[in-house]
């Protein structure tokens, strides 16, 4: 096993939370953007819109996905962007979005990925 930890500065983490069923569509336009995967999980949220929205005649499902994607800071505006488009969250109700500069995070990288950035600095 290698003890050495390669260690990511240059990285934030973006989280959609979008109603139950739309975290697919969130995915696709994500990895189309550029992003490398993305892990999600179910959530049940409430809140003072959903009775604001419920007055409008908007249906609000609190059953909801969340989506949590990790991408490098030259990728993260195109995501951000395509995802906000492609889950339709200007439109009330659909749900939010929102990105984190994450101080450190470490995973496996390949060596080959790592002798490239090498040669880029």
């Amino acid at each position: 096993m290698n003890e050495e930890i390669i260690v990511l500065t240059d990285v934030v983490l973006i989280t959609v939370i979008v109603q139950r069923g739309a975290a697919d569509t969130v995915v696709r336009a994500a990895q189309k953007a550029g992003a490398q995967g993305a892990t999600i999980f179910y959530a049940r949220g409430t809140g003072v819109r959903q009775r604001h929205l419920g007055v409008l005649g908007v249906a609000v499902n609190a059953e909801k996905e969340v989506v949590y994607i990790v991408a490098s800071t030259d990728q993260a505006d195109r995501i951000f962007e395509r995802i906000f488009v492609a889950a339709k969250l200007d439109t009330p109700g659909m749900g939010m979005i929102y990105m984190t500069h994450l101080e450190k995070m470490a995973t496996h990288v390949p060596h080959d990925l790592i002798a490239r950035i090498a040669d880029h600095e």
